[in-house]
């Protein structure tokens, strides 16, 4: 049978990314989330959020790209210790020693800092730099040093969504799903030499800031791979506030039952990364 993972990025970003997460996991269609550890809502999510749903899988959402640094980092930091490398030069800095040394620390202190309150049972990361392949390596090993089985890669499958093909995101998307595609090739050859696992398949490039249940389906309609793993991320906020309405819209499909019997029906077993 296929599997599918529906994994919410930016837990712990703030109260309002927190409680939405939350909200779905309750509701049985989001199986697994992703932790910030540098971002203002980590302390509610660990207090407040991670006592009432336990035994949920929750991984290390790496940040390089938003919020402090928890090492201060002169390479990666401004002057008041945020983070300020756009995603073209990680990749151009990707290449120098000293720089992939100075990420190290950071991904070590975040995780670290983690681990301090609960087990983590995959990788991934804010805005796929770890998919960078540099980065990627330092991740795969990292995970082989911390006991972590499984990290995102980022195979999607192109499709299209005739009603959202004009929208003025897709072409960007587009771009991002050849890069991604690409890296997810190249990363492939560290997934075999370190003997980590990821997702087979995954959901969320080409429509992000535009993901509804119509693109979901769409996107799980490319899959038919038995045994495969597909990974669908969402970013879910729970108030419709002007600068949230794409995650507020990705909340209210957490909320709705049957696009969840909709993917059981297409032969999908909803799972998580502890019970692969």
């Amino acid at each position: 049978m296929k599997k599918i993972i529906i994994n919410a990025d930016d837990f712990g970003y703030s109260k309002g990314n927190n409680e939405a997460i939350k909200s779905g996991i309750e509701a049985g269609i989001i199986t697994s989330t992703s932790m910030m550890a540098n971002m203002p809502g980590f302390e509610h999510a660990i207090n407040e959020i991670i006592p009432s749903i336990p035994k949920i899988d929750i991984g290390f959402h790496f940040n390089i790209m938003e919020g402090k640094s928890l090492t201060n980092s002169h390479l990666l930091c401004d002057n008041s210790g945020n983070f300020n490398c756009s995603y073209q030069k990680l990749i151009y800095c990707s290449k120098q020693r000293s720089f992939i040394n100075e990420l190290e620390k950071e991904f070590r202190e975040q995780i670290e800092k983690i681990l301090k309150f609960h087990n983590i049972t995959h990788i991934d990361s804010h805005m796929h730099t770890h998919a960078i392949p540099e980065i990627f390596n330092l991740s795969t090993n990292l995970a082989k040093e911390y006991g972590i089985k499984y990290i995102r890669t980022q195979k999607e499958i192109p499709y299209i969504v005739k009603n959202k093909i004009m929208n003025t995101k897709f072409p960007i998307n587009i771009v991002k799903n050849i890069l991604l595609n690409t890296f997810t090739l190249i990363n492939n050859k560290q997934i075999i030499k370190t003997e980590i696992k990821t997702n087979n398949y995954f959901i969320g490039v080409l429509y992000t800031g535009y993901m509804d249940e119509e693109a979901i389906i769409s996107g799980l309609k490319r899959i038919s791979k038995e045994n495969s793993i597909t990974e669908v991320i969402f970013h879910p906020y729970i108030s419709n506030d002007e600068n949230k309405k794409n995650n507020y819209r990705e909340y209210l499909i957490t909320q709705n039952g049957e696009i969840k019997q909709r993917i059981i029906n297409m032969g999908f077993e909803f799972n998580s990364y502890s019970n692969l």
